[in-house]
């Protein structure tokens, strides 16, 4: 992203909530690299967030960040405000067949609360390892299922400052993309499950969870998966065919568990992480011919 202006601190509009300028992201991002946040916001609620937003100056860029799960933080930081929502943001309920999140929330909550009311439909949610904003953002999806499946509704706070409830028709779902614009912050969404049975939903929950802790890198500092699986094809599958398992720059690794996981081995660098996709990438396009795209989002300044 291009640099923007540096902010004085009485330049930021007021906020209820918590401020906080020069706020390392490594230490949540999953790993744990990376430079730190201009300032790092965080929202008394959506009233705060419309409000501070409205006010801010259109030139100042505005990050949505969730736990970090697929993104790497380039180490010359990031410029403007980074919106990070508190746990306030996090409670999930339930009525009827539909499942209310706020965006704070993890997908394995949603997943938990559709299982104890005996919904079913939302257990891919489960191999979700980010939040509800930022599945909704990126139209995350595991084992067949994805978010635009299940989405009946999100509420966005605009870049503007504008609070609306968009239908996930509106939402320009495609896969791992959405259309909503940068710098727009998920606050809840909706989603619908069928009634199912309890027993049979937690099965496939428990079938999940064992699945990912077998095939992927799960107590490693990694970014979920690096690439989209390009159509009739597997990313893992081209990256490992193209020799790159184990394959490291610097601190960065390909995992040799799930070769479309890329592992901070301990001291690796943003910079190392990028450098190794972009390699791996080169070499798929050699070896195969197929150019994989990112899945996992590049954010702030290179150094």
């Amino acid at each position: 992203m291009n640099a923007a202006p540096r902010l004085a601190h009485p330049a930021l509009p007021p906020l209820r909530g918590s401020v906080a300028a020069h706020a390392s992201l490594a230490d949540f991002i999953w790993f744990r690299t990376g430079g730190e946040a201009e300032w790092l916001v965080r929202p008394a609620d959506v009233d705060d967030l419309s409000t501070f937003l409205t006010a801010l100056p259109a030139d100042v860029p505005v990050l949505p960040v969730g736990v970090g799960s697929n993104l790497i933080v380039r180490d010359g930081g990031v410029p403007g405000v980074v919106v990070r929502l508190p746990k306030r943001f996090a409670s999930v309920s339930v009525e009827s067949d539909v499942v209310t999140a706020g965006a704070a929330a993890m997908g394995i909550t949603v997943a938990s609360a559709a299982r104890d009311a005996s919904l079913a439909g939302l257990e891919f949610l489960r191999g979700i390892p980010g939040t509800v904003g930022g599945a909704v953002r990126m139209n995350a999806g595991a084992y067949g299922r994805e978010v635009a499946d299940c989405l009946i509704d999100a509420t966005v706070v605009h870049r503007d400052g504008r609070v609306e409830t968009l239908a996930a028709a509106a939402l320009g779902f495609s896969y791992r993309h959405s259309g909503l614009e940068d710098g727009a912050v998920v606050v809840s969404a909706r989603f619908r499950g069928v009634p199912g049975d309890k027993a049979a939903v937690t099965a496939e929950m428990d079938r999940i969870a064992a699945e990912r802790e077998a095939s992927q890198p799960l107590r490693s500092r990694t970014g979920g998966s690096t690439f989209k699986n390009p159509p009739g094809e597997k990313a893992w599958q081209l990256v490992d065919a193209a020799g790159c398992r184990g394959l490291k720059i610097g601190g960065a690794q390909v995992s040799e568990k799930h070769t479309n996981f890329l592992l901070n081995t301990g001291k690796a660098s943003s910079a190392d992480i990028e450098a190794l996709g972009e390699e791996v990438r080169t070499r798929v396009k050699a070896q195969s011919g197929i150019e994989l795209e990112w899945e996992i989002q590049r954010v702030g300044v290179k150094q």
